[in-house]
């Protein structure tokens, strides 16, 4: 790092002064040392370093020769020298070595070995700040670079040359021009500095294009107005882009000379000569980098007066009107300023401060800071992390006014993602993108697992937006980033025909990275037969919903919510002791009282159907019940008086009867038209009686069918759905082609949990995996059935469901008419 770009960002304008040259090159090392000559002094102190035999006096030399790499930003040469003076020992004299050489190491992104020796300094250093904020940085440096901010950052090509290009500023009302700084080749004047050996710094602008490409640099200034043989930078133009504001440091021969703030109106392209802006100080004073308000009546700028905080800290200054002088310079105060440096500042809309930092806890060297004015003061610095900043210098951040989050910064890192920087020191643009989301999913049927096609996704948001969507061939529904907006709640419905619907929510609001929603769904399809209520049991010839009862209820009207426009029948059944007529008449006060409760909990009365079956439709269990522990009841009896009568004691039977005291809800139709709601509740009226006598199931027919290959078979109904069955009597087990066993899948014949092992990985793809058994319940011709078979799918069965002659005889003793295209099964 040259020593002119390192003066103007760390500002460390000591008197500068020309000394005669010394034979003691120890003595002439350590004056260009204190005159941050740190290049010629280098040369000098290797030079003295081989002429001492003096170990104490060796080690001094190393320590000015790593404190002279360090003050260059050369942290790879630095901590070489650190680290040898560590072995040394040299710490031991000097406890700051522990500090700069964990400080070199967390610059050169060696984080977990910097740890150490931060740790060592901390104990012979307890009161240094320094040490406990550098050991936080180190910890910090993993959740940072893990968990990345939305910038996107961009080296600038175009404006950047091999040498340092740095502090951008904006010098038009469309900001389409910036002006910054750099010592690139053709600055003004003909001598090279020799403090460096390179060029002086000057002011140069470059222009946007309408395709967006910056045009080459040129210098700000030719006529010396502004660009002089000495070192200019680091501005800022008032709002209106009528004067320029930037820093001058001065570079005389055997003289004294310091930096300081100068101003130059601005008329067309021209510049009036620049005179400086008093703010204090005396010609040695460092003040520089001016920032300031949208009125021009106040200053913010780094300098390096009396009565700071450590380094170089950040001032303020105030005017009455802008043909005043500024007053007396002000300290911004320790939130702000450190023991160590503050630069750069920029003032965005009169209440945010940006400003570079080496004193607050950082990753590397300069970071970039934010605070807010707020309650007559500035809060509490916020770093902005990575990739803003990195282990190396990052500062002199501005703001397009035209755009909430974008803009321009300077940074010394050599790698930009995959892209080396151009130079030294480079200009970037970064912006953070607009956040945008999407919200996708696929809807599934709950027993198959199988994609739902056409199925309605509404979604409404907290907005007030409103938008609905179907599922496609593969169940997959998408909002896009122009529906799915940042800051807003959304309530999700799904409903399709003969499906339950569901409901779901998904919120951007404190969402801050950009991102794919995906909420996925299951429906539940409507069963075709009754569903029995949880737990609404009722005593003896009693009809009254016990209150422990009207929990039980919460999952009914839940699913009435969710589906509003659903119409059921509540069915009540009673135990077969007393008469037919009370029973009948029972019943139906049970099933009311039921339908009494969801009124009174806000369900609409038309949506409600109450009905009394009395004892003539027995409970046939689909699950093994069990009482003190042991099994007494099997999945597939039928509480039938006579089954009831059998059972061994009066507890059983009594436990029996309980079971057929029920209340079960089917689902008659969906297409009820919901009502405006209503605050005021509906009383239930008392309703006639409405009993069904001997309800029947559907018959069917064994008529005789035979498959491609000449098997007999017939129509039977699988779980309730139709569908054909042959007899193969080479098959040793049942088996079905994939086409059927999908249909089944797709009917609710069958679902995820009737199938042997894990359900994902065998209906996984919208298929089912060869060789996957599933269980069939029932499988019924005519009256005849059997239970609990297990069925192989076969995928090289091009059609067809199978059962082998032993299972296929379990229905019953059968015979084939072929002349009158009939089965037979013998009663």
């Amino acid at each position: 790092m040259n020593y002119i770009k390192y003066l103007l960002i760390s500002l460390l304008f000591f008197p500068a002064i020309t000394t005669l040259a010394q034979r003691d090159f120890i003595s002439a090392a350590d004056r260009d040392f204190e005159d941050q000559k740190y290049a010629i002094a280098i040369d000098k102190y290797k030079k003295a370093y081989s002429k001492t035999n003096d170990r104490d006096e060796k080690n001094r030399i190393r320590f000015q020769m790593a404190e002279s790499y360090r003050l260059m930003n050369n942290t790879k040469r630095a901590e070489i020298y650190y680290k040898g003076l560590y072995r040394t020992k040299y710490y031991k004299k000097e406890p700051v070595v522990l500090l700069h050489y964990a400080n070199m190491l967390k610059s050169n992104e060696k984080y977990d070995e910097a740890i150490p020796y931060f740790d060592e300094y901390i104990k012979l250093r307890a009161d240094d700040p320094r040490g406990p904020d550098g050991l936080k940085s180190c910890m910090l440096q993993k959740e940072w670079f893990e968990n990345p901010t939305n910038h996107q950052i961009t080296n600038v090509k175009t404006i950047n040359s091999r040498e340092d290009d740095f502090a951008p500023a904006f010098m038009s009302d469309n900001f389409n021009a910036l002006l910054f700084t750099s010592n690139r080749e053709g600055s003004t004047g003909k001598d090279a500095d020799e403090w460096t050996g390179k060029n002086f710094t000057d002011l140069y602008q470059t222009r946007q294009d309408r395709k967006g490409s910056w045009s080459v640099p040129d210098l700000l200034d030719t006529e010396e107005k502004i660009n002089t043989e000495t070192n200019e930078g680091i501005a800022q133009m008032n709002s209106s882009f009528t004067t320029l504001y930037f820093t001058r440091c001065g570079n005389e021969k055997n003289a004294q000379s310091g930096c300081h703030i100068y101003k130059s109106k601005k008329t067309g392209r021209n510049f009036s000569d620049a005179e400086i802006v008093p703010l204090g100080g005396d010609s040695t004073s460092a003040i520089g980098h001016p920032t300031l308000s949208e009125d021009e009546k106040t200053i913010i700028f780094a300098a390096d007066f009396e009565g700071g905080y450590g380094g170089k800290d950040l001032w303020y200054a105030t005017r009455k009107s802008t043909a005043d002088d500024f007053g007396m310079p002000k300290n911004m105060g320790p939130a702000i300023n450190t023991v160590q440096d503050e630069l750069f500042p920029f003032l965005r809309n009169d209440t945010v401060l940006y400003f570079s930092s080496n004193g607050h806890i950082g990753m590397g060297l300069l970071d970039i800071f934010k605070t807010t004015f707020s309650n007559d003061s500035w809060g509490v610095p916020q770093n902005l992390k990575y990739p803003v900043n990195t282990n190396a210098d990052d500062y002199a951040i501005i703001f397009n006014p035209n755009s909430e989050e974008e803009g321009f910064f300077t940074s010394s890192r050599k790698m930009n993602g995959l892209e080396r920087n151009k130079g030294g020191d480079d200009i970037y643009y970064f912006i953070i993108p607009p956040l945008e989301f999407t919200l996708s999913g696929v809807v599934k049927d709950d027993r198959s697992l199988q994609y739902l096609e056409g199925a309605e996704v509404r979604m409404v948001g907290s907005d007030g937006s409103s938008i609905v969507t179907t599922t496609n061939s593969i169940g997959r529904y998408e909002f896009s980033k122009e529906q799915f907006l940042p800051k807003t709640t959304y309530e999700l419905a799904i409903s399709k025909d003969n499906y339950f619907s569901s409901t779901g929510s998904e919120t951007t609001v404190g969402v801050e990275k950009s991102r794919d929603f995906v909420l996925d769904f299951t429906l539940k399809p409507i069963p075709k037969k009754p569903i029995v209520l949880p737990e609404i049991l009722y005593d003896l010839a009693k009809w009254d919903l016990k209150p422990q009862y009207q929990d039980s209820l919460q999952g009914l009207i839940k699913t009435l919510d969710d589906n509003p426009r659903m119409v059921v029948e509540l069915a009540s059944h009673t135990d077969a002791r007393d008469t037919d007529e009370r029973n009948d008449i029972l019943s139906q006060r049970r099933a009311q009282s039921v339908v009494d409760y969801l009124i009174l909990r806000g369900i609409d009365p038309d949506r409600l159907v109450a009905k009394g079956y009395g004892e003539r439709a027995p409970r046939e269990l689909l699950k093994d019940y069990y009482l003190n522990g042991i099994a007494v009841l099997d999945s597939g009896n039928v509480l039938t008086e006579e089954f009831i009568n059998k059972l061994k004691d009066t507890e059983q039977k009594e436990f029996a009867h309980q079971l057929n005291r029920r209340t079960e809800f089917s689902v008659l139709r969906n297409d009820f038209v919901p009502k405006e709601r209503l605050d005021t509740v509906v009383v239930p009226v008392a309703r006639k009686i409405n009993i069904v006598i001997n309800p029947e199931l559907e018959e069917s027919y064994a008529n005789l069918i035979k498959d491609a290959d000449g098997r007999f078979g017939v129509r039977c109904e699988v779980n309730g759905y139709p569908i054909n069955v042959y007899i193969d009597k080479s098959l040793r087990e049942p088996a079905i082609c994939l086409a059927d066993a999908l249909s089944l899948l797709r009917e609710g014949a069958i679902g995820k949990d009737d199938f042997a092992g894990d359900p994902l990985e065998i209906l996984a793809d919208a298929s089912i995996q060869d060789k996957a058994y599933f269980l069939i319940e029932e499988i019924k011709i005519e009256k005849n059935y059997i239970t609990m078979i297990e069925v192989m799918v076969n995928h090289k069965l091009e059609r067809g469901f199978y059962l082998d002659e032993a299972t296929f005889s379990q229905i019953g003793n059968y015979k084939i008419d072929e002349e009158n295209n009939k089965m037979i099964f013998e009663q």
